[in-house]
């Protein structure tokens, strides 16, 4: 019997109740995180997170990838401070940045399992099996993670937990967007980042930094070995439609 290690994150869906618990497991074979750095105060974005939110609509959401766009605080001098940004997103920008030894950061930015990656499109062909990820929304609050890694990938490792919202619409009123309607689908709404330990252990997610209420909202979970940005294995799902509210 496989090894398992387990951290129960406390989640705040608004104060619905859900009758059931709601299952998220990555099977055995990886699951790609595709993460998309992007920015209100940026012209160049929004085609990018067009593009994203296509995969909405693919076949392949959550068995085979999962997507997250984080909003980056450094094109906020603009004129117009983007509700959804956030200093930590930034500094995940750059610690990417640092591995790759590249000179600065940019948007949008697509990161495909830790590599810089070109657009939206996520590869078919994975052979890679570093274990079962499985996330268990358990009523409107807790979120039990369990990873069973392979035999070959013992270790130390590290869990982040995002709640994603879709189907927001942001007027912009300055900056280099002014005037556009900006649609926003698997924004993280908030991040939660912990060692993963042998016992469980309840922790709080933060607010969510949302400005308007989401029409959906999803959970994404991923695992990295301790120390590495790079993600290992990941699951997400949508939760339940009575969960789309804010804190």
């Amino acid at each position: 019997m496989k090894a398992s290690i387990g951290v129960v994150l406390l989640l705040f869906f608004g104060g619905v109740s859900c009758a059931d618990n709601v299952v998220f497991e990555s099977g055995p074979k990886r699951v790609l995180l595709l993460e998309l750095f992007t920015s209100e105060g940026c012209s160049s974005c929004p085609p990018a997170e067009a593009a994203l939110a296509k995969l909405v609509r693919d076949s392949r959401l959550w068995r085979e990838f999962v997507p997250v766009a984080f909003h980056v605080d450094y094109w906020d001098h603009l004129g117009w401070k983007d509700p959804f940004a956030s200093a930590e997103w930034t500094k995940r920008q750059r610690l990417y940045a640092a591995k790759w030894n590249a000179e600065s950061v940019y948007t949008p930015a697509f990161v495909l399992n830790g590599r810089e990656w070109r657009d939206a499109s996520v590869p078919v062909v994975n052979d890679e099996a570093p274990g079962i990820l499985r996330a268990t929304a358990r009523g409107d609050k807790n979120v039990l993670v369990t990873f069973e890694p392979a035999k070959e990938k013992p270790g130390d490792f590290e869990v982040y937990l995002a709640r994603l919202g879709f189907g927001i619409n942001i007027n912009v009123r300055a900056g280099e967007n002014n005037g556009r309607s900006l649609r926003h689908d698997f924004v993280v709404l908030s991040l939660i980042h912990e060692k993963l330990g042998s016992s469980s252990q309840e922790l709080h997610l933060p607010s969510s930094a949302a400005a308007s209420r989401p029409d959906r909202t999803a959970l994404a979970a991923w695992i990295t070995n301790a120390g590495d940005i790079r993600p290992l294995q990941a699951t997400g799902g949508w939760l339940p439609h009575n969960s789309a509210g804010e804190d």
